[in-house]
């Protein structure tokens, strides 16, 4: 942990020029003093690092000083920037590590590339917080010290303890197999197996855990991407209606709050939304879409068409003048 420290501090210095201690104690997220014993023991290993007083002062390298850290190309570096420069950051409570890779990477290139790979990657943005349609929702908190636990158990491959909160439900301590973890839209989750049934639990929903030194019993590989796909069929499908359905974009939010799951999201040419959204039953599907009045159109199945004309055939008989 400290040598990965090490290196990024060398990095930021490099990069950067001369630093304080104090920005120095902010990037790499330890304390001032941490800042100074590290700077102590890079100059004991030999590395060219000196101090500058005053207003202006701060630390820096010597010029001409490197770090043998070399095999990408230009290319690789700016897919790996752009990649980078999205929202993985917030991913599995990864962040500093991936600040951290990124002036790995930046550094591996030649010094003449790269401030051109630098500033090609500002020019490419991934999932920003806003589309042209809509905010997108806050992404969820995950508790740091969880995370962590969970994380190592997964890449262990050993049990674990969650305190979990579910919905309407007080918060229990369970013990699971964790197989992998995944994160989709912002939203992060744990896919476990918990007395040889499958499990899937929202990582926000997660208040503390800790791994076990037990192993977990699960199999040696996994293909992640179907084991998800699997889950997410079978949650679909489990008592919930899948619903067709044109809305004006600016009530595309109102809609998605109500629904269970969106599964697809396409513009038509009118300007409205055309998507595929998932409600638990008929009857919330109907509810929901009557909060929309005109702003929304169901277009299957035929069972929520007829529920909704006939509740707006009730109003109108109920209202007509007598």
């Amino acid at each position: 942990m400290r040598a990965d420290r090490l290196v990024s501090l060398v990095l930021l210095l490099r990069q950067r020029g001369r630093l304080t201690a104090g920005a120095l104690a902010r990037e790499l997220e330890v304390s001032t003093r941490t800042v100074l014993r590290d700077i102590e023991a890079l100059s004991a290993a030999g590395v060219p690092v000196y101090a500058e007083r005053g207003r202006h002062g701060g630390f820096a390298l010597l010029p001409g000083f490197r770090t043998e850290l070399t095999g990408l190309n230009q290319d690789e570096a700016l897919a790996l920037l752009t990649a980078g420069s999205g929202r993985g950051e917030q991913a599995f409570g990864l962040g500093s590590a991936l600040a951290s890779a990124m002036r790995k990477v930046v550094d591996a290139l030649p010094e003449n590339h790269q401030a051109a790979a630098s500033d090609a990657a500002r020019r490419f943005l991934v999932e920003p917080d806003t589309d042209l349609l809509s905010r997108r929702p806050a992404a969820e908190e995950v508790s740091g010290t969880a995370m962590l636990e969970i994380r190592r158990a997964v890449l262990a491959g050993r049990r674990l303890r969650i305190h979990y909160a579910a919905t309407g439900q007080a918060p229990q301590w369970r013990t699971v197999d964790p197989i992998g973890l995944v994160t989709v839209r912002d939203r992060g989750y744990l896919l476990a197996t918990r007395s040889g049934a499958d499990r899937t639990y929202r990582l926000s929903r997660v208040l503390a855990a800790e791994e076990l030194p037990e192993p977990a019993q699960r199999p040696n590989a996994v293909d992640l991407d179907r084991v998800w796909r699997e889950r997410c069929a079978r949650f679909l499908s489990e008592g919930h209606i899948a619903v067709l359905v044109r809305v004006n974009p600016a009530r595309r939010e109102d809609l998605l709050s109500t629904v269970v799951a969106l599964r697809t999201a396409e513009p038509e040419s009118d300007g409205w939304l055309r998507l595929a959204v998932t409600f638990q039953d008929l009857r919330h599907a109907e509810w929901a879409l009557w909060q929309l009045g005109t702003d929304a159109e169901a277009l299957a199945p035929a069972a929520l068409r007829t529920a909704l004309r006939d509740r707006a055939a009730a109003i109108v008989r109920r209202y007509a003048a007598s």
